[in-house]
């Protein structure tokens, strides 16, 4: 082989080994996370140990991130749970809470509690808004 065409075919393979051309970047359209309707300081209260009989109190903060104003239709929750929520229209940018009391005296078992926030607000389909948060505890006999 001749030198020229040695160092043809090498000065070739350099070029076709560095790729320069930029390679056209596709990558999947990812949709956009709804915006949360409600926005929680917590979701979910960890209680622990709970002696039968005793009595817990605890509460879940909110805010409304949203532009329209939000308001709680009712609160369903377990016959141990006591829950006092804010009856008013709660604007954007405002907080409020739920506060809760726990009876654990006719409770047999260690469980998850279950608080389902029904809103007055509605989803585009027209259905109520629901929010859910829960606790749990360990029951001590």
């Amino acid at each position: 082989m001749h030198p020229n065409s040695l160092l043809c075919l090498l000065a070739l393979g350099i070029l076709l080994s560095c790729n320069t051309l930029p390679k056209a970047q596709s990558q999947p359209a990812t949709p956009a996370a709804p915006a949360a309707f409600i926005n929680w300081d917590k979701k979910m209260v960890e209680l622990g140990p709970v002696k039968k009989g005793e009595k817990r109190t605890m509460f879940f903060e909110f805010t409304n991130p949203g532009t329209e104003n939000v308001q709680i239709d009712v609160v369903a929750a377990c016959d141990c749970t006591t829950v006092d929520y804010p009856r008013g229209v709660i604007a954007p940018g405002q907080k409020a809470r739920l506060d809760v009391i726990f009876d654990s005296k006719e409770k047999e078992e260690s469980e998850t509690i279950d608080i389902d926030v029904i809103f007055k607000n509605t989803d585009a389909a027209g259905n109520p808004r629901i929010e859910r948060v829960s606790y749990k505890y360990e029951l001590v006999k």
